[in-house]
């Protein structure tokens, strides 16, 4: 029987999550090394509501696709420490979800900066 809804619950869950992310995952520490600095600079750009929003959101990405990475990575070795051509086909497909995040988080950084210091 699944266990009844419960925030508190829930929200431990979560926070046992970022823990176990900030535990395990190296990648996910060194985003976090790049993304507080950033997050903290981006408070005091001359920005719209709109742009600041938009910075934050694509750095939050990066942090929300690595940990969906880390929990695909974590599954695909429960299901086999063997390697195999699928689980890595699937590892690496999910590695390159975080790639692609960081791409877009440095392309709307750089455009976004670029027209403010060009203003």
């Amino acid at each position: 029987m699944k266990p009844k809804y419960s925030f508190f619950s829930n929200t431990r869950y979560a926070l046992e999550g970022i823990l176990a992310m900030l535990r395990y995952e190296m990648a996910f520490r060194l985003e976090l090394f790049i993304i507080i600095p950033a997050l903290i600079l981006n408070l005091f750009l001359p920005l719209s509501l709109i742009e600041h929003l938009f910075l934050a959101f694509v750095l939050f990405l990066i942090l929300i696709v690595e940990s969906l990475n880390s929990a695909l990575e974590a599954c695909v070795d429960l299901v086999t420490e063997d390697f195999k051509a699928k689980a890595k086909i699937a590892k690496d497909c999910a590695s390159a979800a975080v790639f692609f995040s960081i791409i877009l988080a440095l392309f709307s950084w750089f455009f976004i900066l670029i027209r403010l210091f060009h203003a």
